[in-house]
């Protein structure tokens, strides 16, 4: 790479993601790398597109660690945008559009982009986000008739650029907003480097080809529907079927039409997917691989798709650990049921006493501590966060593991105080601040219940002020106004008082056994 004068400048270090793009459409320029609703694009033009907002993107000021965030559905569009980060060093933040508005604003003020693109369906909401927010970011729209042809130029608002252009394996290529216990998202910086062995990681598992056809269904907010198949996919030359929605008849469909080899999802979408009236029927001869990810799966949904030869193949991970860290692996069959199988290539794990954090050995109970170069590198802007994740060099999960005497690992817990809905992590602490939030709640405890198909579902008990008067209605139309629909709880429950311990604690535990009480009820009167 020379300069205007010539100079010889540094190249882009060999981890960095963009080079994968730039080097498949060199071997490969023909092949498909993206089908987007039948619209499909080669890597030669994915990487004419990417490239040309790279150079946009430089000649209009950006540099090595500016940030971008988005707010996107699945698409070809929402693709160029991230290669174009990636080659540029930029951070790519995308952003639920599952969110309300007033979600999204303080969200987007935490991320602190330089820039936010926006896709037209979801202009309404950044829309309304944007003027929430205390710092407005400068906006472009997605694609060939939005920032493809004008980037707006970048201004000191956040300081300086940086004055390199080359991308290190260290700049961070993706940032994933994600749910904790402290109820409040934080964004999960990941580097070129810990993509890289991520991906690594994965391919020694799955081992997709220029051959595979990989079904992308998780939205793009979600670090799986990057590290997670498709980075893999495009590093390999394979294709990948974007979706932007999840419609059980549609995705049956698509296995069968577009041969799809490979797909991820979470627990929900394959039991959505098995109860579906076509699923007995469907073609899904050419499915090879099967992943599970974001919540345990059931005996009966691994068994309804084994009927069918297809072999579920549960993982776990998170976010922090880009993310994947267990695996069962291909082939264990129904051995495997209740397992996240082992470590994948690459990560080290180990089981800590909760109590004194001390390595335990052989078969044992403990918190599952990850160390790997595929860990974060921090949470964005909040190094207290980062410094209570970590314990050393080892990343702290939350999340009570046991390993078996074979070696195999098992969830039986979770020490954070979060619980899974669809595949999507709620943090109780911010439902009960919405609830909160309305005028005539003195308190609010949410607790999670079993769920046949999402896995678990919220339940709140609220308090009243006293002598207030309120419905689960008007508490649900509250809930909904100031929450994502996936975060609303199925039932709001008006108590006296919420149950405390003699130190004035809240007893989580007899909320739990009462609201199990009450869908047990509401499932019997039902049947």
């Amino acid at each position: 790479m020379n300069d205007a004068d010539g100079m010889l400048q540094p190249a882009d270090e060999p981890h960095t993601i963009g080079r994968w793009l730039t080097d498949r459409a060199a071997a490969t320029p023909a092949a498909i790398a993206i089908d987007d609703r039948g619209v499909r694009i080669t890597y030669g033009a994915l990487a004419e597109r990417a490239g040309a907002l790279t150079e946009s993107l430089r000649d209009a000021g950006y540099r090595p660690g500016d940030r971008v965030a988005t707010v996107s559905g699945n698409s070809i569009d929402h693709v160029v945008a991230f290669f174009a980060c990636a080659q540029t060093g930029l951070a790519f933040i995308p952003l639920s559009w599952r969110l309300t508005a007033g979600e999204l604003a303080p969200i987007i003020d935490r991320a602190a982009p330089h820039l936010l693109l926006i896709e037209d369906e979801h202009a309404a909401l950044a829309g309304d986000a944007r003027d929430r927010m205390c710092a407005p970011a400068p906006v472009a729209l997605l694609g060939g008739t939005g920032v493809e042809t004008h980037v707006p130029t970048r201004t000191d608002r956040l300081g300086a650029a940086a004055d390199r252009q080359h991308v290190r394996d260290d700049d961070v290529a993706l940032v994933i907003f994600t749910s904790g216990s402290e109820g409040s998202p934080k964004g999960v910086k990941l580097t070129h480097a810990n993509c890289f062995w991520n991906n690594l990681a994965l391919s020694g598992v799955l081992q997709l080809t220029a051959h595979d056809v990989v079904l992308a269904m998780l939205p793009q907010f979600h670090v799986a529907s990057w590290n997670v198949q498709p980075l893999l996919a495009w590093w390999t030359g394979a294709t990948v079927v974007l979706e932007r929605s999840f419609q059980p008849e549609r995705v049956l469909q698509l296995i069968a039409e577009r041969r799809v080899t490979a797909m991820m999802g979470v627990p929900t979408q394959y039991r959505l997917l098995a109860d579906d009236a076509r699923f007995a029927a469907a073609d899904l001869s050419s499915l090879r691989i099967a992943q599970v990810g974001g919540a345990l799966m059931a005996a009966d949904l691994f068994q309804a798709w084994a009927d069918r030869g297809v072999e579920l193949l549960q993982g776990y991970g998170l976010t922090e650990a880009s993310p994947n860290t267990l695996s069962v692996a291909p082939g264990a069959g129904a051995a495997a049921i209740g397992t996240v199988g082992r470590p994948y290539p690459h990560v080290e794990v180990q089981l800590a006493d909760t109590e004194t954090g001390l390595a335990l050995t052989g078969a044992a109970t403990g918190e599952l501590w990850v160390r790997g170069p595929s860990v974060f590198a921090g949470y964005l802007d909040d190094e207290a966060a980062t410094a209570r994740a970590m314990a050393g060099e080892w990343l702290r999960t939350g999340d009570l593991v046991q390993r078996t005497a074979d070696g195999d690992y098992r969830v039986i817990d979770r020490l954070k105080d979060i619980y899974i809905s669809g595949g999507e992590n709620i943090a109780p602490a911010e439902v009960e601040r919405a609830l909160g939030a309305h005028p005539l709640v003195a308190a609010a405890a949410v607790v999670a219940v079993p769920d046949r198909v999402w896995g678990e579902r919220g339940v709140a008990f609220v308090e009243l002020t006293e002598g207030a008067r309120c419905g689960e209605d008007e508490l649900l139309a509250h809930a909904r106004a100031h929450l994502a629909s996936f975060k609303v709880p199925m039932r709001v429950v008006v108590v006296d008082e919420l149950p405390r311990s003699a130190i004035d604690k809240l007893a989580r535990s007899r909320l739990r056994d009462r609201a199990r009480e009450l869908v047990a009820e509401v499932t019997h009167e039902s049947e």
